[in-house]
């Protein structure tokens, strides 16, 4: 059972194409045998009724003794020449008239003789083993006041089932290679209909980690299998980005945890070249801790992302006034706000349900980034206000410089700068965005960027009562909060 589970599709279609075509055959053929039987009959059922109505014509003709005397010798000249038919004649008072040497009627058959001759032949073995068909009727004669006489004509049918048993035997031999023939050419047609398959198969299985770029031509096979080559095509552009986003995090974690753990050993190997007093020790030790410090947010961070990645965020639900909360962090980043020059406004209120230490998080992230983006003397503006009913926006604005809009969809990738020459020199671990957009989307919700003119504005997009699905894009795409934020809604 197992094997046959396991052929192959144009095994499968070939073995379907020669059991229709078999079928078709075969029904076409026991419609043939049956039309030829019908042809025979019917050419036997003129032969009998033929000379039955010569029979009848001369009885009813026979008006004396005499004449029925001398009917046997007409009927001998009237039957010369047809081989394989008998005939039985009785006259008036059952006594035989005529009869052809071998005439075997069975009695049964005879008795159910009517005027007019039977619509359709009666058929019976003979002793010998002869299949004989034959019609029998009664027939008055021109004397007056006798009763009927009885006429029984059969014709043997050893030619027709000897022409019938050759007929079957080149008819069934015909299906049978017509079968085999159209199992080949079934067998064809599956090869040659399957190739874009056999295609696809090779060149899927030269797709490596080296060469994920590889698509199908979708527009080179047929209808049926263009979704098939789209779904795959697609497949394999998530697949290339996420390897590249795979490689990339691979290489800049390297690289983040690189530089703390070389000054670690680096500082570590200097303190142990000499002798060196308690305090100088003490702050060799704090400034340790400061990495580890860093080293452990980092740390923290993977640990986080790596489970949103999985799905494994399951955010609390609880009532959660957003402006609260950016006012609790303005209070936060006030001091280094002032020493920038930096002025902080917030506008507008929602309530929302879900993890305030997370979502409290999310907002944090944007607010240090915003301030610390922006230059001497500028300001940082957050909105926050009501898209549709059933979801809300947070929206932090800074002046700054502008992004270009090359780097704003991977601003929330994981270790992503735009500005590469402050990658080293920044005090944040380039996660933070790319957290923020993991909050938003296990509440069900979005973050977007928009940058033009010397404004950069970050928008968080919430669901209000949290009951939304946990999968969400997280891309930048047009929105109409862009307009609403500034001065539509809020």
């Amino acid at each position: 059972m197992q094997l046959i589970g396991q052929k192959s599709i144009t095994f499968r279609l070939t073995l379907l194409f020669a059991a229709a075509s078999t079928t078709v055959l075969l029904l076409l053929g026991l419609l043939i045998g049956d039309l030829v039987e019908d042809h025979f009959e019917e050419q036997d059922m003129d032969l009998l009724t033929g000379k039955l109505e010569l029979i009848q014509f001369a009885l009813q003709k026979v008006s004396t003794a005499e004449d029925l005397a001398v009917l046997p010798r007409q009927l001998e000249r009237s039957l010369v020449g047809h081989h394989g038919l008998t005939v039985e004649v009785l006259g008036p008072g059952g006594q035989m008239l005529y009869f052809t040497p071998g005439a075997t009627f069975p009695p049964a058959f005879l008795k159910t003789t009517t005027a007019q001759a039977p619509a359709h032949p009666t058929v019976w073995n003979t002793t010998e083993g002869h299949r004989i068909r034959g019609i029998a009727a009664t027939v008055y004669t021109g004397i007056e006041h006798t009763s009927p006489a009885v006429v029984a004509i059969a014709t043997n049918m050893a030619l027709h089932e000897h022409f019938m048993a050759s007929f079957r035997i080149a008819l069934w031999s015909v299906v049978a290679l017509a079968a085999l023939a159209t199992g080949l050419l079934g067998w064809g047609a599956a090869r040659r209909g399957l190739a874009p398959l056999h295609a696809i198969r090779q060149g899927a299985a030269g797709v490596t980690a080296h060469r994920l770029d590889y698509r199908l031509a979708s527009d080179a096979v047929p209808v049926e299998l263009a979704e098939l080559a789209d779904t795959l095509n697609a497949m394999l552009a998530r697949l290339e980005d996420s390897f590249r986003r795979l490689s990339d995090f691979s290489s800049d974690l390297a690289h983040e945890l690189r530089t703390p753990v070389s000054n670690l050993l680096t500082q570590t190997q200097v303190t142990l070249s000499k002798d060196r007093t308690a305090e100088e020790y003490r702050d060799i030790l704090a400034s340790n801790a400061e990495e580890f410090e860093r080293l452990s947010r980092t740390i923290s961070d993977m640990l986080f992302l790596a489970k949103s990645d999985n799905d494994l965020i399951v955010p609390s639900r609880e009532a959660t006034q957003l402006e609260d909360e950016v006012n609790s962090l303005f209070e936060f980043y006030e001091a280094f706000a002032e020493e920038k020059g930096i002025s902080l406004a917030c506008s507008g209120q929602a309530v929302v349900s879900g993890d305030r230490l997370m979502l409290r998080r999310a907002i944090n992230n944007l607010l240090s980034n915003a301030i610390r983006h922006t230059p001497q003397g500028g300001h940082v503006e957050v909105r926050i206000g009501d898209v549709e009913e059933d979801q809300v926006y947070v929206s932090v604005e800074n002046t700054g410089e502008t992004i270009p809009p090359a780097h704003l969809p991977r601003l929330f990738d994981r270790f992503y700068r735009a500005d590469a020459s402050r990658q080293r020199f920044s005090e944040g671990s380039g996660l933070g965005l790319a957290i923020t957009r993991s909050i938003l989307r296990a509440h069900g919700g979005r973050a977007e960027v928009f940058s033009q003119d010397g404004t950069t504005r970050f928008d968080l997009i919430i669901p209000k009562d949290g009951e939304v699905p946990l999968h969400r894009s997280a891309t930048a795409t047009p929105n109409t909060l862009g307009r609403a934020a500034h001065g539509g809604i809020a």
